[in-house]
């Protein structure tokens, strides 16, 4: 019953908000009320699922901007992290999703940035406005693992998380994700029981040079971190 009651509303709070997005989008020209309206959505999908989300180490969080990276173990995580993160980024997400009706539609109204990852042309452009976002002063979200790992552990890093990290020359900020995986198992549509979220933010890492050793030294810095929290 209750992931009956779970999906029903994801589907009606989805459609309802998302409609209000796009209505407010045109005097929400930085994507701040459109995130906020994420975040209450995010919450209620939460409640409704019985989940509750806790935040660690928050004070680990520099002045912003910044750049977090972040694992991915369940499509749990998007919520879990718009209700945990007090503050307002933009998502680095899938091409497919911006194509979602409203869903999609409010993606692209609240700023969050579409990646093509098997285009390396369109991806380098998502990475520039990624780029750009940063130094006009937004924090950005990366997964760089690139997709959801099906078992709960740490999948290889893309190396354009990393690239993208040299340009922006911004602190990293890792974060760990622990108990999406077990709560909604890659291909649910909605969680399968309650339970417990927690979000670790890591200590900041600044990246080094811009030269393939300083990427692959802050690729391995980035990923003890995260599997140190997980």
């Amino acid at each position: 019953m209750r992931r009956l009651l779970s999906l029903l509303n994801l589907i009606v709070s989805t459609l309802f908000l998302a409609t209000v997005a796009v209505f407010v989008s045109p005097i929400d020209r930085d994507g701040g009320r459109i995130h906020r309206i994420a975040r209450f959505w995010a919450s209620i999908h939460l409640r409704v699922s019985g989940i509750t989300v806790s935040l660690q180490n928050a004070e680990n969080l520099p002045e912003p901007p910044y750049l977090f990276m972040s694992n991915h173990q369940s499509s749990l995580d998007i919520f879990a992290l718009l209700a945990a993160l007090p503050l307002s980024f933009k998502f680095i997400a899938k091409r497919q999703l911006f194509v979602i009706p409203f869903f999609g539609w409010a993606m692209r109204r609240a700023g969050y940035i579409s990646i093509d990852r098997d285009s390396p042309r369109e991806a380098l452009k998502a990475i520039e406005e990624a780029v750009e976002k940063i130094r006009e002063g937004t924090t950005v979200l990366i997964f760089p693992e690139g997709t959801r790992s099906p078992d709960g552990k740490l999948l290889p890093f893309m190396k354009g998380a990393f690239f993208l990290a040299s340009r922006a020359a911004v602190p990293v900020v890792p974060l760990a994700i622990v108990g999406t995986n077990q709560l909604q198992p890659p291909g649910k549509a909605v969680p399968g029981r309650k339970g417990q979220v927690t979000v670790h933010v890591g200590r900041p890492i600044l990246p080094g040079g811009k030269d393939l050793p300083s990427k692959a030294g802050l690729m391995e810095e980035v990923r003890r971190a995260i599997e140190g929290m997980m």
